[in-house]
């Protein structure tokens, strides 16, 4: 039998973005197979039909529903498709414990989990869903359609490979088996300095207050977590952090291995002023060579935007919100 936690669901709106009139809301919830009861925002268009397209969305990674991701769901519920957005496994409102852990396996079945619940809706076609990934799940969601064969479209934006730079560092400075053994050594500390005080240490959320040296990116992301623009009080990001050994089995999972094998629709998009680039540019590249099925891939570059400027569009309407409509529209 399986059962769903009884979680406790803000009913206020509480996003960081403005409610729309051209959509319907709820909150849902949903099971993985792991048990872990998951909370996800419904957008559903106004007056619209059954028999909906549908897209999940989640991310990014650290990130809250009541972000970014639920910008996107409902942007894309204004133009017709049924969407939710959902926390994962361990973080915002969904359920799991320990809090503030991080899985490659757990976080792919969250995705899987979302397709089963949109696939089960009286009011969604199954054939025709989709989902959207941003920052770490943009990855992530590569990795799922890798694995999902229900999965009709995929958009990655400002993706980032949650295994490479959990193993390599940021921009690959720490790519070395010597620094990896250091990380590695310093997980399986921390984990028995967890047990002795009989909680997890958290690892911090975007540094605050910002250095003046800070780097591009950190000043990026502090613009985005640590100001009105985007400040949540559930996010991780925005607050403590990740627990210090939430990421530590990322170290060793290549989440893109299969990415080359994807048969359905693919879009990854990302600004090319983007600390992140490289992880859109090289997963495209990976994920059309020696692949089969290349005419429904797409690398889409924002020329002039940064990481978070795919966030909520930066104040200058950076998210190409027509293109994914399209893209969404040919492939659903």
């Amino acid at each position: 039998m399986i059962r769903k936690e009884e979680l406790v669901l803000v009913q206020d709106w509480d996003k960081t973005f403005a409610k729309s009139d051209k959509v319907d809301h709820c909150k849902v919830t949903f099971v993985n197979r792991y048990g872990i009861t998951l909370a996800a925002d419904m957008y559903v268009p106004k007056d619209a039909e059954d028999n909906l397209p549908a897209i999940a969305v989640s991310g990014p990674f650290g990130a809250v529903k009541e972000q970014c991701s639920g910008l996107y769901a409902q942007t894309m519920a204004e133009r017709g498709f049924l969407t939710i957005a959902f926390d994962p496994s361990f973080t915002g409102e969904s359920g799991g414990q320990p809090r503030f852990m991080a899985s490659p396996d757990i976080n792919t079945e969250d995705f899987m989990a979302a397709v089963d619940f949109l696939s089960l809706n009286d009011r969604v076609d199954p054939d025709r869903i989709g989902i959207i990934g941003i920052c770490g799940w943009g990855g992530m969601a590569i990795n799922t359609v890798a694995l999902d064969t229900r999965i009709k479209a995929t958009v990655a934006s400002t993706m980032y490979d949650m295994t490479r730079v959990n193993a390599n560092g940021y921009f690959d400075s720490e790519d070395s088996e010597e620094q990896r053994y250091a990380h590695r050594a310093a997980f399986c500390a921390q984990r028995l300095e967890d047990l002795k005080a009989g909680e997890y240490k958290r690892a911090g959320g975007v540094i605050d207050p910002l250095p003046e040296d800070a780097p591009y990116f950190v000043k990026d992301y502090y613009a985005y977590y640590k100001t009105d623009r985007g400040y949540h009080a559930r996010s991780l990001n925005s607050n403590d952090g990740w627990n210090v050994i939430g990421c530590e089995s990322f170290m060793n999972q290549p989440i893109l291995k299969y990415s080359n094998e994807i048969r359905s629709a693919v879009m990854v998009l990302h600004g090319d002023k983007a600390h992140s680039f490289y992880f859109g540019k090289d997963a495209y590249e990976n994920m059309v060579n020696g692949n089969k099925y290349t005419d429904n891939k797409e690398m889409l570059v924002i020329e002039g935007a940064s990481h978070t400027d795919l966030y909520d569009g930066g104040g200058n309407g950076a998210i190409p919100f027509d293109k994914l409509q399209a893209f969404f529209e040919k492939y659903l």
